[in-house]
């Protein structure tokens, strides 16, 4: 049982994980190409939430363009690290990421038909999207269960190929596709980005990332349980294929949903679940919520860089496989993988 002074720590590092992420969203708000100082962006919010309309260029850029971004920024974030520290969980396995069931590549091959289907129409574009992500998993479950004796390695391995076979569905769409428009798009869309979010993208995926992360936040404790072997889980009250396939099912959503609506984002799920695991160790109870944090502060981070470093903007996928690979080597240098 913890101590009163580890869980002293805990509230500490919470509160210091919070306060990051509060000042980084708020610095994003105003700092950027189009500078709006701090004070005006504090009467912009209080204008909002009093019901004022204001019609100036500030209140356009601050509430409009940037707010709508950076609280995507935390959703995706936030929902990708969870989902990470989800699944290396219930695989028992550091190396595993939310898209290892093919996950990303269905949604980007659905994301690809939709921008060559539709010439670039967002609304088919996401829902094509979002249904490949989800039949990818769903095709990944079936293969994992031609084996009689099916084990989540077995799953593991059924993912790689769905992804392998949809990452070349991608290659095939990228082939037909119209050189001058549409393969553009394909391309920078699988980067990743998150220019033009809005509103209305927010109230779609909201409900989406934000209940599916919620519920795996909800789950953490039946995950402890569950990383002790299915026999222990049984004995303890807890079905493990179901608790499994429901964990399977929510992160699932989290990652078809970013993927959605922000292209294809790696190395967050991945880096930042280790990361936290370095902080708070392995217990999911402390291990999720740091996560949770951790994960939107940043892709704040690496989307300020993508926002301000050049005059075109830079695809988050780039920057989060440039701020991964250090990551990834000092977790590996400082864990015990391998030994």
């Amino acid at each position: 049982m913890p101590s009163k002074k580890n869980e002293k720590n805990y509230r500490l590092i919470y509160a210091m994980l919070v306060i990051c992420l509060l000042s980084l969203m708020f610095l994003s708000l105003f700092m950027g190409r189009y500078a709006v100082p701090p004070k005006a962006v504090v009467s912009i919010l209080l204008d909002k939430i009093l019901g004022i309309t204001a019609d100036c260029t500030a209140a356009t850029v601050v509430w409009n363009i940037r707010m709508p971004r950076v609280l995507l920024c935390v959703m995706v974030g936030a929902g990708l690290s969870v989902a990470g520290a989800s699944f290396q969980g219930i695989f028992q396995n550091p190396l595993v990421s939310p898209d290892i069931l093919g996950v990303s590549a269905g949604a980007g091959f659905g994301a690809a038909l939709g921008i060559l289907l539709t010439s670039g129409g967002t609304g088919i574009t996401a829902v094509l999207a979002f249904g490949f992500g989800l039949l990818s998993v769903l095709c990944a479950y079936t293969i994992s269960k031609i084996k009689k004796m099916s084990s989540p390695v077995s799953l593991v391995l059924a993912g790689l190929i769905v992804g392998f076979f949809f990452n070349a569905l991608i290659s095939l769409v990228k082939l037909v596709a119209d050189t001058d428009s549409q393969l553009p798009a394909i391309t920078y869309w699988l980067m990743g980005s998150f220019a033009n979010t809005t509103f209305a993208e927010l109230a779609v995926v909201g409900p989406l990332i934000g209940g599916a992360t919620v519920t795996l936040l909800l789950l953490r404790w039946r995950m402890n349980i569950l990383s002790m072997g299915d026999e222990e889980a049984f004995s303890l009250g807890i079905h493990p294929r179901r608790l499994r396939f429901s964990i399977i099912a929510l992160a699932t959503v989290v990652t078809a949903a970013s993927v959605m609506v922000s292209g294809i984002i790696g190395w967050v799920g991945l880096i930042i679940p280790n990361v936290c695991r370095m902080v708070v160790g392995a217990d999911h109870k402390h291990l999720l919520p740091a996560a949770f944090f951790m994960g939107g502060i940043f892709l704040i981070i690496i989307d300020f860089i993508a926002r301000v470093a050049t005059v075109a903007e830079i695809p988050i996928g780039i920057l989060t496989a440039i701020a991964g690979v250090p990551l990834f080597i000092y977790v590996y240098r400082y864990s015990g993988w391998g030994s």
